[in-house]
Formats: structure tokens, sequence, C-alpha cells
């Protein structure tokens, strides 16, 4: 197999000779009628969603023609993409070299798709702003793997609520039961030496309703999100709501405990919601305005039932309902980790230095809440309640 070295040296000397051929005048340039010609004659290989992407991008410039190093990463991308099915380096840096438009017939446009297919379709213009991605996504989708991750964290939420529904006996409120915070897991700040405490805590919930709209925000939000950018990417941020908002409880409210899922949640959602303002112009979904704002209604209702809760007297005094805290955690992190994880579809994370400043941040923010909960609590005297 060729090396990826040997791979661009020879898609250079390809290059040259079709340069000698096509530009004589050496003025550096070809037209795109030319190069189309060229697709149409040597793309019979692939797979004609991926021609018809590079056929756009050969079009995307308005004068007409492709400088001489367009032609480069547009021959280079044509011979990587027989041998994979992911974008290269090269064919990432034609996209950005071009207007970012594609000026043939739209994704939306396509008949006779499946249920799958229109599936991935809707998918993909709810959560990509640029048409060349919602067609490169369309094309490599393949529900391999399926979004396990969503659907996995909410069945447990419901066995383990189920659980607790049964062993209380209350399906309501059940955070008001003696017996509710005595599990190995919710999030106890006399039990913080048990450090899983501070992510088990998302599968505990305070009663159906809190349950009810943490699950629809985590599945008509996560799913589509998990199966554009990938379980890591969503676990990422998930997992980073969700240990931000409980060491943010153990920060500012350090007296009370902490349920539910809505740390992870609310950075999915609120990671999602900024993208779409910051792409306004480029998202089509349907009814995008009011999809925000029924998205913004449920965030503010949970939220408010969450802040009702902590501020209401605790059946078993002195010590409190649980925190509020965590959805501001959550949020946090959506606006920053979370956007700049969302953002840039298929580029690596690696290549990102705003990632690795956010991601700094947020790491300087962990050991700070680690050394808070080791030091703080004796040293300023926190009077805790007692262990459940």
């Amino acid at each position: 197999m060729k090396t990826c070295e040997e791979t661009i040296t020879g898609n250079q000397k390809l290059a040259e000779l079709l340069k000698e051929k096509y530009d004589p005048e050496n003025s550096g340039f070809i037209s795109t009628e030319r190069f189309r010609d060229l697709l149409a004659a040597h793309g019979s290989e692939l797979d004609p969603h991926k021609l018809e992407v590079l056929l756009a991008l050969a079009d995307a410039n308005a004068d007409g023609k492709i400088c001489y190093q367009d032609f480069v990463n547009l021959v280079s991308s044509a011979d990587e993409l027989k041998m994979s099915n992911k974008r290269s380096n090269s064919f990432r840096q034609a996209i950005l070299q071009g207007s970012r438009q594609l000026r043939n017939s739209a994704l939306r446009e396509e008949v006779g798709l499946g249920l799958s297919r229109r599936l991935v379709r809707h998918v993909a213009y709810e959560t990509l702003p640029r048409e060349v991605d919602r067609k490169w996504y369309f094309d490599s989708y393949t529900y391999c793997p399926p979004p396990w991750l969503m659907l996995a964290i909410t069945i447990t939420e419901v066995v383990v609520f189920m659980y607790y529904g049964l062993q209380l006996n209350r399906w309501v409120l059940q955070v008001s039961s003696p017996y509710f915070l005595k599990g190995p897991l919710p999030y106890h700040p006399q039990l913080r030496a048990q450090a899983w405490r501070f992510l088990s805590y998302i599968f505990m919930h305070a009663g159906i309703e809190h349950l009810g709209l943490n699950m629809a925000m985590q599945l008509l939000v996560g799913v589509p999100l998990e199966m554009v950018h990938g379980a890591l990417r969503i676990g990422l941020v998930y997992v980073c709501g969700a240990l931000a908002g409980s060491l943010a409880v153990s920060v500012t409210d350090m007296t009370a405990p902490v349920v539910g899922s809505s740390g992870g949640v609310y950075a999915l959602v609120s990671a999602h919601l900024a993208n779409v303002v910051m792409n306004w112009s480029g998202m089509k979904c349907q009814f995008k305005l009011f999809r925000m704002a029924m998205a913004l209604v449920c965030m503010s209702v949970e939220f408010g039932r969450a802040v009702w809760l902590r501020c209401y007297p605790p059946a078993f005094p002195p010590c409190p309902n649980p925190s509020f805290v965590a959805h501001l955690g959550g949020v946090a992190v959506g606006l920053t980790l979370g956007v700049v994880v969302l953002q840039n579809y298929e580029q690596r994370l690696q290549e990102q230095s705003l990632f690795w400043i956010f991601f700094s941040v947020y790491t300087l923010f962990i050991l700070c809440g680690i050394f808070w909960n080791i030091f703080a609590y004796n040293l300023l005297d926190v009077k805790l309640p007692p262990p459940p």
C-alpha cells in the first residue's frame, strides 16, 4: 500500500502533467469547465455524492478558474476519496478555499428516499449549517454504530427511576422520602469523598416531572447530535457538563445534594442552540425560531422547577433539597467547550486551538474544585447536614 508521502508525490506529478496539458500558457490557472470534464471522465470510481461534492467545489469560485494549488488539492482529494470514506486534509483545504456553498441541487430536493435515509437527511438539516457538510454526512452515514450512548444513558435513568419508584412507593418528589439519598448514586456533601458520586448522580431524579423533561431534551437534542458528531464528542460534552455541575454545587451551594442529569443535558442543549445562533443563516431546519423558543421554554421550566424545589422547605431538615446550580454549570460548559466541539463538523479536535484553550480552562476549574472539596470545607468550618 502506498504511503501518504508517495500518494502526495504522485498527485503532484499528475497535477504537473495535467498543468502542462491544460495550461500551456503557464498562467497558473485552469478553467473549471476543464476540471469538470476531468472529473466526469476519471471519477467513475467515486460514489455519486462524493463526485457531486467535488464538482461543486470546482464551481465554488465565481471567476470560472482554478489556481494551481486548488487544482492539486482537488486532484488529491479525488484520489484519496477512492480509498477512504473520510475526508482528507486536502479535501478540507479545498472546501475552505471555496465559497462554502454548493451551486447544484440541494440535498432537500432529492426524492425517492426511504424512511431511514429521510431521517438522516432531517438530522443533517437540524444540526449542520453548510450544504457541503450535509451532503457529505448524508452520503457517509450508515447507522453503524447507532446513537447508542444517549439511548443507553436514558434507558439507565428510566430503570433506576422505576426501581426507586417501586422501592419508595413514590413517583413525584421522590426526594422527600428519607431513603432517597441513602443509595450509592446521588451526590451528598457528607459523602463527597466517594468520587463516583460526582458523576453517578445523573441517574437519580427527584420525580417523574424531573425525569420527563430531561429525557425529552436528551433524546430530541442528544440523539441527533450523536448521529452527526459521534458518541465520543457528545459523551465528552455530556460528561464534562455533568462533572462541572456537581463541582459547581460543591463550591457555591456547599450543603446541598445533587440529583438529575441536567448538567449534561444543559451542556448539550446550550451548545446546540449557540451553534444554531452563530450559524443562523446557514441552518435550514424547519421552524428553527419556534424550535429554539420551545427548547428555551423547556429549559426554563425545568430550571424553574429546580429553583422552586431548592427553596421549598425540606422534608427532612437540616438536609436541604437538591441544588439547581448544576444546571448553570452545564450551560457554562455548553457555551464554551461544547460550542467548539460541535462547531466544526469532522474537524479533529486536536487541530483546534480554541478547543485546547477551553479544555485547559475546564481542567483548571476541575483541579480547583478538587482542592476546594479537600480543604475549603474544613477551613470555612461549613456545617454540613448529617449523612443520609
